[in-house]
């Protein structure tokens, strides 16, 4: 890949056509983290939080927003998920929650932005809901692990 796929030969910005693409099984895994303050981590771990089950909002606001991707990001394509999960990775040592999303399709185009929005809503989600008692917590490391179908194939992240 050697030139950016979202601009014309005049260099004007379009949505790439994929009506020649042939559809194909496509799945993309994405993961971020949140850390936060000790007694943050533990509120949440302990359900505590009066805002209710933390982790259970989040899996839902990310699932909606992979649905919502292409409302978000102007040149992405509307597309039909077949399958969305969000799951979250408590790391007790470092106050620290992992989430990763698999988004799945058959389709035309890929499924990348749908799982990265996905992690990115998620954690935000987990902020908004704590950052009554916890202002300084920090999202990271949000990436796309792997991503499979299509012409391209196979990638990992190394």
């Amino acid at each position: 890949m050697n030139k950016l796929t979202h601009f014309d030969s005049s260099g004007q910005a379009h949505m790439v056509d994929v009506g020649d693409k042939a559809s194909t099984h496509r799945i993309a895994i994405a993961s971020g983290c949140i850390q936060m303050h000790a007694t943050t981590y533990e509120l949440i771990q302990a359900g505590g939080h009066k805002k209710g089950d933390v982790l259970g909002i989040a899996r839902i606001a990310g699932i909606q927003a992979s649905k919502k991707t292409s409302d978000l990001i102007p040149l992405c394509h509307p597309i039909a998920l077949t399958h969305v999960s969000v799951e979250f990775e408590p790391k007790p040592a470092t106050s620290t929650i992992q989430c990763t999303v698999r988004a799945e399709t058959t389709g035309q185009t890929g499924v990348e932005m749908e799982a990265l929005t996905a992690v990115q809503v998620a954690l935000l989600t987990i902020y908004d809901m704590c950052k009554a008692v916890d202002r300084g917590m920090v999202m990271s490391d949000i990436k796309l692990l792997e991503k499979s179908g299509g012409k391209s194939g196979e990638w990992k992240a190394s």
